[in-house]
């Protein structure tokens, strides 16, 4: 983690970046806002008394980065308005290293969060982005139950929903062993989203059944389940099969149709199904899997 200290008094300056680097902290200092714009840095610790310098291009400039202003008082200019702008956070001059290397610490954790967070989100995007779904999302009111013959495609709208209403999931699969501790210490605020309720013994599922009125949830269920919550069904052709699952024939040739049928010509994949082009078109018209144009 590299530091940028931009701050004109030399001997203050200095005395952070030994300070600093004593503790492991790799740093670069800047007499001007000038200068620290051609920088490359993790964390700005900028100093908002700097006469004659505007400082509001360097925030706006590494506003994804952390910016920690250094400042003499509080006020508008040197708190205000730069924290609208960008900035992280603040501190008072003088102040104890131990408090700047807490705040530093804090917001690298921050960041780490969400760097992981925007990863998970796009890895998350780019696994579901083949599932075919016209269900609208703004129609869900939890809890819910939710049947379908394809958990993706429930875990699918169950993120777009959570996206889309800024709410806080809680994911709690009932194959884990601890699921029910998991419930108990969820945040009050948090959507629960439940799967795997079909593999529960009758009992631990009475039990799940009970605990759950005082809850907001989303329950997905590959199976039937009686209770009185309000359930809906959604299936879908466009599954994406495992290992573990065994396909019918025409199951499986649905599959690849459905999942190749734009990356392919019609010649080349009857090829790689074994079958001939007419055989292929008898399979789109027996299984109403056309093109779309």
């Amino acid at each position: 983690m590299k530091i940028i200290i931009v701050e004109n008094e030399l001997y203050l300056a200095q005395s952070i970046a030994s300070k600093l680097a004593e503790n492991g902290y790799d740093t670069e200092t800047y007499s001007s806002v000038k200068e620290a714009m051609s920088s490359h840095g993790d964390v700005y610790l900028l100093s908002t008394n700097l006469p004659g310098q505007n400082t509001s291009p360097l925030i706006t400039a590494f506003k994804d980065k952390i910016i920690i202003l250094m400042v003499n008082y509080i006020n508008n200019d040197t708190v205000g308005e730069p924290l609208k702008l960008g900035a992280k956070d603040y501190i008072v001059k003088p102040f104890m290293l131990e408090d700047l290397m807490r705040k530093i610490e804090h917001y690298k954790e921050y960041q780490i969060l969400r760097k992981k967070t925007a990863l998970y989100q796009e890895y998350m995007d780019n696994l579901l982005c083949d599932i075919e779904t016209n269900f609208d999302v703004n129609k869900i009111t939890t809890p819910i139950v939710i049947e379908t013959n394809y958990q993706r495609l429930v875990d699918k709208i169950v993120f777009e929903h959570a996206q889309k209403t800024n709410t806080l999931l809680t994911f709690v699969p009932l194959g884990d062993k601890n699921w029910k501790e998991k419930i108990q210490k969820s945040s009050p605020s948090s959507l629960l989203y439940i799967t795997e309720i079909q593999a529960l013994k009758k009992t631990d599922k009475e039990a799940l059944l009970e605990m759950l009125p005082t809850y907001d949830f989303i329950i997905c269920s590959t199976s039937n389940l009686e209770c009185d919550f309000e359930t809906i069904s959604l299936n879908t052709d466009s599954k994406l099969y495992d290992q573990n699952e065994i396909l019918t024939i025409d199951d499986y040739v649905k599959f690849i149709v459905n999942s190749f049928q734009y990356k392919f010509p019609d010649t080349e994949l009857s090829k790689k199904l074994g079958i001939s082009r007419k055989s292929l078109w008898e399979k789109r018209k027996k299984y109403g899997l056309f093109k779309k144009k």
